[in-house]
């Protein structure tokens, strides 16, 4: 910064203002912080550039192509349209780096990779992007190779950029939850490994993501996140410790657990018993989560334990926001074999997407568009009639009074027969 004058900011400045910790902050301190000297200056213009946009109410960074050595993603590039101005920040390239599964990191790796990328690139580091990578922002395009290969050094690779198969994320899973019904981070893994050639090298018509949850809680979003989603469930009866139980209805109260846990099943399978135990009718759960969050001693995922696989879930593309839909109800992993069928059904997917979906299309898109029976044809899974693509039950929608509303349909329906028969 001694050559640097800084950059006046009353607009970002603004931004520093309100309760919430702001990303000006951070910047700001690699401007007047950092000890290396390189980065107070990129982050002294990068807070002029944004400024700038601010004031001009325009965006000055454009694409082009940044790569290392024999890979086709995995960096996105940004180069400054107002470089003269601002040249620290010329060019100021963001490189997605695949996270471990679960995100469990050792602090002696996290300083690692913070020591690679204050030696290669800005300092600014984002854990994680809303794609799961951990996104290192702000890098010059001869200095990619370098930090490429830094971090290569010790284990860890570039995820997925442009029309690829992109970085996979799992959540925390056994090692963290007691509601874990899969193993999230073999899963991962076995993905990962096998399409890492499609991570790198982009040749599909649009994005397609794995997300693997280990429960029906889906803390990985996968259900609307995910072109494949993986979430663990149970098929047998939910277990049930009635003396744990008992003490919760005794410390809470009768009706503080009928309001908050019996009431709010959105199936109404659950019921109070007068001695203060509960019955569950286990046919008619739909895995919703809320009662084994509330009393997870109490209540357990059952015995019989496997996943579901769901396809075509994602955000506003071309149609609206899409939820997976079910492909494969239930599938049991205890062997080998079962982690490379779920290879399969991802290869068998994604072959016959490359080959029919259009440019710009995601997997659900694709669906929607030809139908699922034609999709399940093409990736050879049979039809089955748990395969839906919404719940038939919404904790959010009121279910009150639909008994009596069908009642009035079937008659509305019986009446219209007689009617055409006359």
């Amino acid at each position: 910064m001694a050559d640097n004058k800084q950059h006046e900011t009353p607009m970002l400045d603004e931004l520093e203002s309100g309760p919430w910790p702001s990303f000006v902050s951070g910047i700001k301190r690699l401007r007047d912080e950092h000890p290396t000297e390189r980065i107070n200056g990129v982050a002294n213009d990068l807070l002029g550039q944004l400024e700038h946009s601010y004031e001009t109410r325009k965006g000055y960074w454009k694409g082009g192509t940044v790569s290392v050595y024999g890979y086709g993603g995995g960096i996105i590039p940004r180069f400054s349209e107002v470089g003269q101005q601002f040249p620290e920040s010329r060019e100021f390239h963001t490189l997605r780096v695949q996270p471990p599964a679960g995100n469990h990191y050792s602090t002696d790796m996290l300083r690692q990779l913070a020591n690679s990328w204050e030696k290669w690139g800005s300092g600014l580091v984002t854990f994680h992007g809303q794609t799961g990578n951990i996104m290192f922002i702000g890098a010059t395009t001869d200095k990619t190779q370098h930090f490429f290969d830094d971090i290569n050094e010790y284990g860890f690779d570039l995820g997925g950029a442009g029309p690829c198969v992109r970085t996979a994320m799992s959540c925390v899973g056994g090692a963290r939850c007691e509601q874990s019904c899969a193993n999230e981070h073999k899963i991962h893994r076995t993905l990962v490994n096998n399409f890492t050639d499609d991570v790198h090298r982009p040749a599909l018509p649009y994005k397609f993501k794995f997300k693997v949850s280990g429960c029906p809680n889906d803390c990985m979003n996968s259900i609307e996140r995910a072109d494949m989603a993986v979430i663990g469930t149970w098929r047998d009866d939910m277990k049930v410790d009635q003396e744990a139980w008992k003490a919760y209805v005794a410390k809470k109260g009768r009706q503080h657990t009928i309001d908050n846990i019996i009431t709010r099943c959105p199936t109404r399978c659950m019921s109070l018993k007068d001695d203060d135990s509960i019955e569950i009718d286990n046919r008619n759960c739909v895995r919703c989560m809320h009662c084994l969050n509330v009393v997870p001693k109490a209540l357990s995922p059952g015995d019989d334990k496997g996943v579901t696989i769901l396809m075509g879930g994602k955000r506003t593309l071309k149609i609206g926001d899409l939820m997976g839909t079910v492909i494969v109800p239930f599938m049991k992993l205890e062997t080998e074999e079962d982690y490379e069928r779920i290879t399969e059904i991802a290869e068998s997917t994604i072959d016959f997407w490359a080959e029919n979906g259009l440019e710009h299309e995601r997997c659900g898109e694709m669906i929607e568009r030809i139908g699922l029976v034609n999709f399940l044809e093409g990736i050879d899974i049979d039809v089955d009639p748990h395969m839906i693509a919404s719940p038939r039950q919404s904790s959010y929608v009121r279910m009150d009074g639909w008994d009596e509303e069908a009642v009035k349909w079937f008659e509305r329906q019986a009446e219209d027969r007689q009617s055409a028969a006359s």
